[in-house]
């Protein structure tokens, strides 16, 4: 949010596209307070500046068999360009990595985990985590109760220390 300045009205459409991104665009202009016509313009305009990345559903994962939650902390033999890009690279195509993050202090990477079960775990450790080329030390914690999950940034608290920033 940089160089974006919202208004009231665009931050009103985005935390009704944060509650629920299926709404019309009728039913989004009723909720924020617009006419249809006017409100397509801001959530577009909204698109092309790259606030709002895409729409998803969010899916429950106990009730489709993905029981077991697990951040994992990677340590690489070595963290060159070459072999961050390539780590990258590889836990993009492993679909039970749900969150992968490059991170400062012991770790080199944090992964956030979805598996049915504790086997399907250990598969996907030893039959593949640990085949990732440059893995040095994998080291597992397993969430034993969602404590809280939020999808929705807190947009008018960020663009208040935007405001913050720039004045």
């Amino acid at each position: 949010m940089p160089n974006i300045r919202l208004d009231d009205i665009d931050m009103r459409i985005l935390n009704a596209l944060q509650d629920d991104s299926g709404l019309s665009n009728v039913d989004l202009a009723a909720r924020v307070g617009l006419s249809p016509s006017p409100c397509l313009t801001r959530v577009r305009a909204l698109e092309q500046s790259g606030v709002i990345m895409r729409r998803v559903a969010l899916l429950d994962p106990v009730l489709l068999g993905a029981d077991v939650n697990v951040f994992i902390q990677i340590t690489l033999d070595k963290q060159t360009e070459t072999l961050l890009a390539k780590f990258e690279a590889a836990m993009e195509n492993l679909p039970e990595v749900m969150e992968c993050y490059l991170m400062s202090g012991d770790a080199d990477y944090l992964l956030r985990v979805l598996v049915p079960d504790i086997g399907a775990l250990r598969n996907f450790i030893v039959d593949r985590l640990s085949k990732t080329p440059g893995v040095m030390n994998i080291r597992s914690s397993f969430a034993l109760k969602q404590a809280k999950y939020k999808t929705a940034l807190p947009i008018e608290q960020l663009a208040i220390q935007q405001r913050r920033r720039s004045s």
